[in-house]
């Protein structure tokens, strides 16, 4: 029952998150956004720290912080969450810590544990598989400092602090367990010289193990004589590390330390998003470039010296003798706009690709502006999924469109199978991984009142928005083709090998990855390796590179193909074309898996493959669409650009 009311609260913060996250976009001249403005504290004044979930690169399955026998508060406190934190698996919750705004505390006592077989099984378990915790203070999140040891190299942080370690005891070859229970906080702020209020610019941890001692009973009194303030010894490193064994007791502490900074609070964040590797994404972006200029010279040599040297040709001709002598592109005018098979599913795709396409614009666009910085936790897949449920009103309109085009007349049926075919296929895969990770017990199973959110979201706004948009599409007039098409089906020559319609497609999806590949590298570290990616601006540039480049080999194929092969078979190949990339990108996500990552459980597995087979999909409508209407495009721009007999 407990839970199943923390799922109902859920679920209601999501759809109140829902409406603020639309009042956010309404009322966006503000200057901060809800939940990320400064907040000035003087000296004294309690400071919340929260924890997060435990977090491991190795297994990819997050645990709430109380999951572990942690010292709890007398009240553990649940922070209201928006929808992409709970998709994340965040679970944000109170602490036991207290901290006062610079006043500086040494060997602070958390509490005192034993542990039994049972949770000394649990903390070494988390161990071996190098969780980290995390936490949170003013909306920062801990980081460790790593310093390079190369002079001048600016400072790496890493998300949160081991739970443990492994190690030897001097002279001993066997490999002990031993636990991080001794934190020592810094945490960093600016100081206003005139109110003397401060802002919190920083939160930095080093971890330390320590056997505790003290002497007599224990007792809340109790000094320990392994940190004791009043002696000034304190915790500086880890020569007498506290193993994790059954029986053994464990005594949490913490120092804080406060160091005042010249950081100011809107630039925060610059440590943690400090980007060392920008030449890298400068190649990427030239890289790019070098692949749009050599399919932009191709299209170009089409456009300006072929097509126009043929279209002159063709419409010069005087006599029906000369008309009926007909070659190249132009031989196949009677069948280039006969409806595909299965064109009720190309409307599909189509329709769906357009709802990705405004989806990704406009969450891109809003990224690069700083709507969604990563300080914004969970905005990002917030964003995404509400975008996508209001964008569906445009994939029902371009379905619709093109259905109508097609001489459909059932325009409810074709927006039906567009609201649910790409969703629920998504959503299928989605509920099975999702039970998987219900299996493991992880807090990054999506809770059933959240799930009952989605498909309100699913069935109660974008289903509808889906049939809007079929409606307003379906009543416009049909699309006209620029010239006749045959009763009696052309009959397609025998093609060369290279002209295949499997090989064509493979290599069209070739230079599209390429385009990206570069940067994919980056998005895949920051999902699977939890790290921060923010660099909105290169990805937008690399987005529409991607664009132009799906675009123009599309355009380039699909003339080789009505030119050299007489195939007027165009609707699916050009849709397929640019869309292989997506398999090119799940190829490249198997070889990061085998080469990257350090993923050694089954389960963890079929989440990574789940979830970038989900990702590979959604690529795939994506620049299928793209490669479609580009030679949807074309093909028209030719064909109405001849004189037709």
């Amino acid at each position: 029952m407990e839970y199943r009311s923390r799922s109902i609260h859920k679920s209601t913060s999501i759809m109140i998150s829902a409406i603020v996250f639309l009042s956010l976009i309404h009322t966006s001249h503000c200057f901060y956004l809800p939940g990320v403005a400064p907040e000035d504290f003087q000296k004294g004044d309690p400071l919340k720290v929260k924890v997060n979930k435990l977090t491991s690169i190795k297994t990819q399955l997050p645990y709430s912080y109380y999951s572990l026998p942690f010292c709890p508060p007398k009240k553990i406190v649940d922070s209201a969450e928006n929808l992409g934190e709970v998709l994340r698996g965040d679970r944000i919750e109170n602490s036991p810590y207290v901290f006062k705004m610079r006043e500086p505390q040494m060997c602070s006592v958390l509490c005192r544990i034993t542990l039994d077989a049972k949770t000394a099984k649990q903390f070494k378990e988390k161990i071996d598989d190098e969780y980290r915790v995390n936490m949170i203070l003013d909306n920062l999140p801990l980081v460790v400092p790593i310093r390079r040891l190369d002079q001048g190299s600016p400072t790496v942080y890493q998300l949160g602090y081991h739970v443990g370690l492994k190690g030897q005891y001097t002279g001993s070859k066997e490999e002990k367990i031993f636990i991080h229970n001794h934190l020592a906080f810094t945490v960093k702020y600016h100081r206003d010289p005139q109110t003397d209020s401060a802002r919190i610019v920083g939160f930095e941890v080093k971890p330390y193990s320590i056997k505790h001692e003290y002497e007599g009973k224990w007792s809340e009194n109790t000094r320990l004589t392994t940190c004791n303030p009043h002696s000034k010894r304190t915790v500086v490193n880890s020569n007498t590390p506290q193993e994790v064994e059954a029986n053994k007791e464990i005594i949490f502490t913490y120092d804080v330390e406060y160091q005042e900074s010249d950081v100011k609070w809107a630039s925060r964040w610059d440590a943690y998003l400090l980007m060392s590797d920008d030449q890298i994404h400068w190649f990427s972006i030239v890289n790019s470039l070098m692949i749009v200029l050599f399919l932009s010279g191709m299209v170009a040599m089409i456009m300006l010296r072929t097509l126009y040297r043929d279209i002159s040709k063709y419409n010069e001709l005087e006599t029906q003798e000369e008309a009926q002598e007909e070659t190249g592109w132009k031989l196949v005018h009677g069948d280039v706009f006969r409806p595909p098979s299965n064109s009720d599913l190309l409307c599909v795709y189509v329709g769906t690709g357009i709802q990705f396409l405004g989806m990704v614009l406009v969450t891109m666009i809003f990224a690069v502006f700083g709507f969604l910085s990563p300080s914004n936790r969970g905005g990002l897949m917030t964003a995404m999924l509400l975008l996508w449920v209001f964008m569906g009103i445009f994939a029902g309109y371009a379905s619709s469109r093109l259905y109508k085009m097609f001489k459909g007349t059932e325009w409810k049926k074709i927006s039906l199978k567009t609201a649910c075919l790409f969703p629920g296929i998504v959503f299928a895969i989605f509920f099975v991984l999702n039970a998987l990770i219900w299996g493991q017990k992880s807090s990054g199973a999506v809770p059933f009142g959240t799930m009952f959110a989605l498909v309100v979201m699913w069935f109660g706004i974008s289903v509808p928005l889906v049939f809007v948009g079929g409606y307003i599409g379906f009543k416009k007039p049909a699309i006209e083709d620029p010239v006749k098409t045959n009763k009696i089906p052309r009959q397609i020559p025998e093609q060369a090998w290279y002209m295949n319609p499997i090989f064509s497609i493979l290599i069209g999806g070739i230079l599209p990855f390429g385009a990206v590949f570069i940067e994919l590298f980056f998005i895949l570290t920051s999902i699977w390796l939890n790290q921060f990616y923010y660099i909105f601006g290169f990805l937008f540039l690399v987005f529409i590179i991607l664009l132009i480049t799906c675009a123009e080999i599309t355009i380039v194929l699909c003339y080789f193909q009505l030119l050299c092969s007489e195939d007027y078979l165009w609707w699916w190949r050009s849709y397929l074309t640019s869309g292989s990339s997506a398999l090119y990108l799940f190829l490249y996500a198997t070889f990061y898996f085998f080469t990257k990552l350090e993923i050694t459980k089954l389960v963890s597995g079929m989440l990574y493959f789940g979830y970038m087979l989900v990702a590979s999909y959604a690529f795939f409508v994506l620049t299928g669409t793209i490669g479609f209407y580009a030679c949807f495009w074309f093909t028209r721009l030719i064909y109405s650009s001849v004189k037709i007999d």
